[in-house]
């Protein structure tokens, strides 16, 4: 198959999480050659395939061939590769099976390279997550096979093809905060105790707050209030409590020590708990390691364009790739009708995307 014949058979796979599609039996049967381990657990279905060429540096391209559902509203059927005025639409088009295309077909093509190649695929990164990348990550580090540097394929770009890579990623904390009151009649409300009411005293000191003020890799850790709940839905009766929940895209310089003693400062007067649940830590590669360096390199030669360093956006499975020690970068295709209806990308950035892991793995 060529690169972009190769990509419309990915879309044409209805995979949607934790469906795989039949693609990761089709993708150990197109990388002929290399050694495939299936690592599936509790209906995910997860790859590890690689080569040893040399005995140099193990280089791992990752991603997920699942995709979110498709939803109604498309001009065509999104699980048929539709190829018009120079796009192509379908779901998964830019996440990521533009990603799995380009690096499956540079990997396929590729005679020499003086260390191991190899993809790290999930049926589980739209999802919940647990049984996809990290029991694959369970298994390489059973079987010292950990690489040294890896690169996500998921969209990154901003305007142009190459203007953006993924250097890092924000963290994620979830909170919960509950507040005690005490319900009385709503004609009487000296004599009840109304969250609501207290609440409303420092939401706007606390809504949309930045935590820090972040640095050169990170925006400011912000505090975004997701959901409040309260009452009985009547009109006569103050509420016994409230439930507000909040998410912190978090940088390297807040934790949920911060966001603590933050909840504490403005509701300290009140009857709380607070419960605070971190699903994501946040990462940074280091501009000068030598995987940013060559993805820069390809960038430019095949795009043309100087790439800038970004941590923005929302996680990714490359949060649990980083602390295994590997070097890790996200780059890929523009980044504009992710889980949209009829998302779409330029069949030119697919053959794009497919040079520039090409012409990274000639140069690393």
């Amino acid at each position: 198959m060529q690169i972009i014949e190769l990509f419309k058979y990915l879309i044409n796979a209805k995979s949607e999480t934790p469906d795989d599609g039949g693609l990761l039996d089709f993708i150990a049967k197109y990388l002929q050659g290399y050694t495939a381990v299936r690592i599936d657990k509790n209906g995910v279905k997860n790859l590890f395939i690689y080569k040893k060429f040399g005995e140099g540096k193990h280089l791992c391209f990752a991603g997920h061939v699942d995709v979110v559902p498709a939803g109604t509203g498309w001009e065509s059927d999104p699980y048929v590769a539709l190829e018009k005025d120079g796009y192509i639409y379908g779901r998964g088009a830019q996440d990521m099976k533009s990603g799995v295309a380009a690096f499956l077909q540079a990997l396929k093509e590729t005679k020499e390279f003086n260390g191991t190649l190899s993809l790290l695929l999930t049926s589980d990164e739209e999802g919940p997550g647990k049984y996809g990348t990290l029991e694959v990550l369970k298994y390489l580090k059973a079987n010292d096979l950990m690489p040294d540097s890896c690169i996500v394929a998921e969209p990154t770009c901003e305007n142009v093809f190459g203007d953006a890579i993924k250097v890092g990623r924000r963290g994620s904390i979830n909170g919960l905060l509950k507040i005690q009151g005490k319900q009385g009649h709503a004609a009487y409300p000296e004599k009840s105790l109304n969250p609501i009411h207290q609440i409303a005293k420092v939401l706007e000191k606390i809504a949309g707050v930045d935590l820090d003020h972040g640095d050169e890799f990170f925006a400011p850790s912000k505090f975004v209030i997701t959901d409040i709940r309260s009452g009985m839905q009547v009109t006569n009766v103050t509420p016994n409590s409230l439930e507000m929940m909040f998410n912190v895209r978090n940088s390297t310089k807040t934790t949920t020590i911060e966001i603590e003693t933050f909840i504490a400062e403005h509701f300290k007067e009140m009857d709380y708990t607070l419960s605070l649940d971190q699903t994501a830590y946040p990462f940074v590669t280091n501009s000068d390691t030598k995987i940013v360096k060559d993805i820069d390199k390809a960038i430019e030669e095949i795009a043309g364009v100087k790439t800038k360093y970004s941590t923005a956006g929302g996680t990714s499975d490359a949060r649990f790739i980083a602390p295994c020690g590997v070097e890790v970068i996200e780059f890929g295709v523009k980044n504009d009708t992710i889980h949209s209806i009829n998302e779409r990308t330029t069949a030119k950035e697919v053959e794009d995307l497919y040079k520039v892991f090409k012409r990274l793995i000639e140069i690393y």
